[in-house]
């Protein structure tokens, strides 16, 4: 087969081309039965090809046929060994990764900064992390990789490990030597899973960071929603063969996925496969170039620092995609919040997230030079509208801690719990995750011992405006903890 073709798109249309009588779910019967504005606005295109595993369309929970050939033609796109499309979004792939490898009790070396579906699955494999920290850049206030020494003591300290957790790159789009990291691993015999939410294109293009799978990882999990161009909810899981069974991958996949898969999303995958192995280095170098231009005139402005290849050098920032622009605003005197709240409601613009000192812009085919230069006007004026308001004080980077680990993180979500004020949960354990989405990863996860320095950030957080998500109490007035038996008096 070649890399232009498009089995499952193509064998959808088809089908839907036969216009058959359904006697057959879902109930809309490709718009007939659904509400006459939202089929206008939706279209009968894509309604027609909303469709569930009959015979003719193949069955992601065992593929044989149409889906099958569309996953095989992007193994080798990605160059792995299997591709295993996901309609549960990266989130699934990355549960997936850990509980293929881990079981109740089994040690799995993972960064503290991982995204809360690796922590799901940990309480749902009842695994034990063992916890990396990951390198923290104080001026900009964000978290990097982990480095290789990092990962060869956690080895040596644990090495019947079940796995080694990577995130490459990071949300912010920096890389660690993941090559390197990969070679330590299996010089213990230990797979290694990578979180590759964030890089679906770097294996497309020379001038970005190693993909998993040219780094020899043992899976990868690869968000092509977010930068390559299929729809949202849609991934894949990426595996080469040797100390992972392709058989269990499949047989947790299918587990976590629902049996009513969509047929939109799954095409999807189909055809932006298709653009970036045919047309992806093109695509990404233009992309490339727009993102640099745009990184210039932003480094520009007075008050802004647009990251670039100065990060490089440490043993946590091997490598980086300059398609990522991380805008410092701190100097500004204003919170990343503040920004991506201005230039909402100023410009019409929205920016991927923000957090207390930066905003995070990406740049993909999808942007010209025309939303270019909306962004850096509108940061331009942002600039001018604050220094001309007098003095600018500003912000002072603060960084949370990282909580120590009392329990492992399933027998602390199962636990006896009791609520209490967050104002008095200092020193108890937690028994709920606390993160800030995007980009999800947790300040506390279940199992941890609570800090008044944590609590703190967490208002701070909140008080920024920032997403602060997980607690049971919407308004994190209080926290759930694990109860505690005293003696009787």
């Amino acid at each position: 087969m070649s890399q232009n073709e498009t089995p499952l798109f193509t064998g959808l249309i088809e089908h839907s081309k036969k216009n058959p009588v359904q006697f057959h779910i879902p109930g809309h019967k490709k718009g007939a039965g659904m509400d006459p504005e939202f089929k206008k606005f939706i279209g009968e295109n894509a309604l027609s090809i909303d469709l569930i595993n009959i015979g003719p369309l193949d069955d992601l929970h065992q593929p044989k046929g149409m889906i099958k050939k569309a996953q095989d033609l992007a193994a080798v796109a990605f160059g792995a060994d299997h591709t295993f499309f996901s309609v549960q979004g990266t989130s699934g792939a990355i549960m997936t990764m850990v509980m293929s490898v881990c079981g109740p009790g089994d040690k799995i070396i993972v960064p503290r900064n991982v995204h809360k579906s690796v922590m799901s699955a940990i309480v749902f494999s009842g695994a034990t992390p063992i916890f990396i920290h990951p390198d923290i850049d104080a001026e900009l206030g964000i978290s990097h990789g982990i480095t290789t020494d990092a990962v060869s003591r956690a080895l040596e300290q644990n090495p019947d490990a079940k796995g080694v957790l990577v995130i490459n790159p990071t949300y912010f789009g920096i890389s660690a030597d993941l090559k390197k990291i990969v070679e330590i691993a299996h010089s213990y015999n230990v797979p290694v899973l990578v979180d590759e939410a964030h890089g679906v294109h770097i294996h497309f293009h020379d001038d970005l960071p190693l993909s998993a799978m040219q780094a020899g990882a043992d899976l990868a999990a690869t968000s092509v929603h977010k930068l390559g161009g299929s729809m949202t909810q849609s991934s894949v899981l990426n595996m080469k063969e040797g100390l992972v069974s392709a058989k269990r991958v499949q047989t947790i996949l299918s587990m976590l996925t629902t049996t009513s898969t969509s047929y939109l999303l799954l095409a999807s995958l189909d055809v932006a496969r298709k653009r970036l192995a045919t047309e992806g280095h093109d695509l990404i170098s233009t992309t490339i170039k727009l993102a640099e231009k745009i990184r210039d005139e932003i480094n520009a402005i007075d008050g802004l620092y647009c990251v670039g290849k100065e990060i490089l050098g440490s043993k946590a920032t091997h490598d980086y995609d300059p398609t990522k622009l991380i805008v410092s605003v701190k100097e500004l005197g204003i919170s990343g919040f503040d920004a991506e709240k201005w230039l909402r409601e100023a410009y019409n613009i929205e920016v991927e997230m923000s957090d207390l000192y930066n905003i995070l812009c990406i740049i993909t085919p999808g942007d010209t030079d025309i939303e270019g230069s909306q962004l850096v006007t509108a940061l331009r004026e942002l600039s001018a509208q604050l220094k001309k308001h007098g003095d600018i004080t500003p912000v002072t980077v603060m960084l949370p801690d990282i909580p120590v680990l009392a329990i492992t993180p399933r027998d602390a979500f199962y636990a006896e719990t009791e609520v209490i004020p967050i104002d008095e949960s200092a020193g108890r354990t937690i028994a709920e995750f606390i993160m800030v989405y995007p980009p999800g990863i947790p300040i506390f996860i279940p199992g941890e011992i609570i800090t008044k320095e944590n609590i703190n950030y967490i208002k701070t957080n909140i008080e920024a405006g920032l997403p602060v998500q997980g607690p049971e109490d919407y308004d994190l007035r209080h926290l759930r903890v694990i109860k505690e038996h005293r003696a009787i008096r």
